[in-house]
């Protein structure tokens, strides 16, 4: 109750102060995880915390089986073509070597960890934050090209990082406990993406379908679509609960599917995104700030070392391989790699982790991994947000008119 009324409290407060905030370097992750760190000096919010674990867990499931849905419901196959496959380089080439290049980091960084708990490491911080980064896609200062690339990526990645989280995390189990891996692969191909897949694609084509015949026939309201859409991801969630599949996958390839038959889900995704999702996002954050103050004296120099590397080489190099060849300039190509920050998504997904129950050797090794580099990203990114703009636009400004960066976006052109 007491984490309760503060977090309410704190969002009021902030939403009377917000556009002033806009002006000035801290952000709103910023300011929901002071504040849940803060929150760890009432004695109250321990014990609390303790016994709406299971809670906070299921809060959290949901949040990102939404998000998922909406990010899938969103993507825009004219827009990714239109970018000449910058974002695709960043979702294929880029996201496979950082996941790669990530677990060498954690192997060369922790003694006792398994090459597949470093990839569930690697797995869980892969994934770019678009609230986070919201400022940079929302800025005109930056070429409309890297903005929409830079969203795409964040939007699409969380997904594609969900088989590769879950897949390390049954091998690592399996080989804890002796199991050969070749038949839990098999399993986990069937149940977790097998059957994941299936669900999505009933789901978002059937609810898809008599979503766009609804509206066709003027048989729905514009304003309780927005619960028909909300409704399907839950469906999603509900039915991967019974089967054994990967909610997460479901909701993701119900996403796609559902604009098939329905292509404003979308905008109507956006719609309660923009509203109770945002709310969803800054208890996240509030929640993990708790949870770091309660952790905070566990953190080593290697945990350390290992966020800083995540945040810059881990990101940096990858990004710079997938996209070479394109003509970008260097300060493009930095502004690319340094502007992908870990948030919800890799909060999220370390939750989901760790409700797994595992109870693998390195479980607090990744967790605190996961905590010191969303901590950083969340101040370093925020802090720099402004002047990399400023930075960046003034490097754009000396480019020529028919550089990479101002390429056509939409039928638009970007000076």
């Amino acid at each position: 109750m007491v984490i309760a009324a503060a977090f309410i409290l704190l969002v009021f407060g902030y939403s009377l102060v917000s556009r002033r905030l806009e002006s000035t370097l801290i952000t709103a992750p910023i300011i929901f995880t002071a504040a849940g760190a803060l929150m760890f000096l009432v004695p109250e919010t321990s014990r609390e915390l303790f016994i709406d674990r299971k809670a906070l867990l299921l809060i959290a499931e949901v949040g990102l089986v939404m998000t998922l849905f909406t990010d899938a419901s969103r993507i825009n196959r004219k827009a990714l073509s239109d970018n000449r496959r910058l974002p695709v380089r960043l979702l294929s080439t880029g996201m496979l070597l950082t996941i790669l290049l990530g677990a060498a980091a954690a192997m060369a960084c922790f003694t006792g960890l398994s090459w597949w708990e470093a990839g569930i490491l690697a797995a869980i911080l892969a994934p770019t934050d678009a609230g986070l980064g919201q400022i940079i896609v929302n800025s005109p200062r930056v070429p409309a090209r890297i903005r929409q690339a830079l969203n795409v990526e964040a939007g699409l990645n969380d997904g594609l990082a969900v088989p590769f989280l879950m897949l390390f995390i049954a091998l690592a189990a399996t080989l804890e406990e002796g199991i050969r891996p070749r038949g839990v692969l098999a399993q986990f191909l069937l149940e977790q993406i097998g059957y994941g897949t299936a669900i999505g694609l009933a789901i978002g084509l059937g609810g898809g379908m008599l979503m766009g015949l609804a509206q066709r026939r003027r048989w729905m309201s514009p304003e309780l679509g927005q619960l028909g859409v909300v409704a399907m991801p839950l469906l999603c969630l509900l039915a991967a609960e019974e089967t054994g599949a990967s909610m997460f996958i479901a909701a993701f390839i119900a996403g796609l599917a559902a604009q098939l038959g329905f292509p404003k889900v979308g905008r109507h995704s956006v719609e309660f995104t923009e509203g109770w999702g945002q709310m969803f996002d800054f208890f996240v954050f509030f929640l993990f700030g708790l949870l770091f103050a309660r952790n905070w004296h566990d953190f080593t120099p290697a945990t350390l070392l290992y966020a800083l590397l995540s945040l810059t080489v881990v990101r940096m190099l990858p990004v710079a391989v997938a996209v070479a060849g394109i003509g970008l300039s260097r300060a493009t190509v930095l502004f690319l790699g340094w502007f992908g920050p870990r948030g919800l998504a890799s909060i999220v997904l370390g939750l989901v982790y760790l409700e797994q129950q595992t109870n693998l050797p390195g479980e607090d090794t990744v967790r605190l991994a996961v905590m010191a580099t969303v901590l950083l990203s969340v101040v370093a990114h925020g802090l720099s947000a402004k002047p990399g703009i400023e930075r960046y636009a003034r490097d754009c400004d000396a480019l020529a008119p028919d550089a990479p960066e101002h390429t056509v976006v939409d039928g638009t052109v970007d000076k």
